[in-house]
């Protein structure tokens, strides 16, 4: 009897190396990437959210404590560039994702040329965006560009003037330029969800006499939703943090009427060398960011539920 039970126990060693081995072989295999991402995000965040407690001059830092969060309760300038922001969000993501989903429903059709429509579609998204602010910021100077004599031919302004030095109209030049940037992105990911859509319900649908606005509200928009939902939030995030084209085009000027969050951060950081407010305010923009992906995170999941 004895010598059966420690037979067991001895069997039941190697099996249990077995378990903790195939427990611990996938976190070796991750652990390279785990070690990158550590390095390249965590030790970051840990470091600005630290910046964000200190005062910082030109030669010694001092803590501070919430000193800068309170500072930013006073900062009209942050007011103003969050409402900017909130601007330059919106617009570029509405005009981005309808003419990206119009595009997406073009190519998802057959017809002559496609594959060259599609190269010049997705070829926005291959120039790097400091040279796309440089060629828009050229498109509107009245002397070399031709968008302000456009403009004036179609009567839209009284005079071919540059639209990025007037403040009520500047926003509108790095918008359009953000359109344009990233349209391909929303044609990319909802053309490749369109084809995953089986074509037998299309075919059904039509069948059973379903128009073609029917066809598309009733089976193509629901198995659209949750990659609609996941996009949105990417290129959302990706808008509010993004400051090369505006600081390209206008640098946040004039007045300030095209400065957002991310460019009162960068200038804060490395013009007036204050990175401990501009870590401060990097936070706030952090913890909206988060706090919006977790929104639309939860009517994803709604989403996805219910199709």
């Amino acid at each position: 009897m004895t010598y059966a039970v420690s037979e067991i126990r001895s069997a039941g060693k190697p099996r249990r190396k077995r378990l903790s081995r195939a427990a611990i072989e996938p976190w070796l295999y991750l652990s390279p990437a785990i070690v990158l991402l550590v390095v390249v995000l965590l030790v970051p965040l840990i470091v600005g959210i630290s910046y964000s407690f200190r005062k910082f001059s030109a030669f010694k830092s001092e803590y501070v404590g919430l000193g800068q969060y309170q500072a930013m309760l006073s900062d009209q300038v942050l007011g103003q560039a969050l409402v900017n922001t909130l601007w330059w969000t919106v617009a570029s993501l509405f005009f981005q994702f309808f003419l990206g989903l119009g595009l997406a429903l073009l190519l998802d059709k057959p017809f002559r040329g496609r594959k060259v429509v599609q190269a010049l579609v997705f070829l926005p998204w291959a120039v790097p965006s400091f040279l796309s602010g440089l060629t828009w910021a050229w498109l509107f100077n009245p002397i070399i560009g031709p968008l302000p004599h456009w403009l004036f031919a179609l009567g839209l302004k009284a005079e071919p003037t540059n639209v990025l030095s007037d403040p009520s109209t500047a926003m509108w030049g790095p918008i359009v330029a953000n359109i344009w940037f990233g349209i391909p992105f929303f044609a990319i990911t909802l053309l490749a969800a369109l084809k995953s859509i089986p074509s037998e319900l299309h075919e059904a649908a039509a069948i059973d006499g379903a128009s073609p606005w029917q066809r598309f509200t009733k089976v193509t928009l629901p198995f659209l939703a949750p990659t609609i939902a996941i996009t949105v939030m990417l290129r959302t995030i990706w808008i509010a943090t993004f400051a090369d084209l505006i600081f390209v085009m206008t640098e946040g000027g004039p007045a300030g009427s095209t400065n957002t969050v991310p460019v009162y951060i960068y200038v804060s950081a490395f013009k007036s060398l204050d990175k401990g407010y501009a870590s401060a305010v990097a936070v706030l923009l952090l913890v909206l960011l988060i706090a919006y992906a977790i929104a639309l995170i939860g009517i994803r999941r709604t989403l996805v539920r219910h199709v």
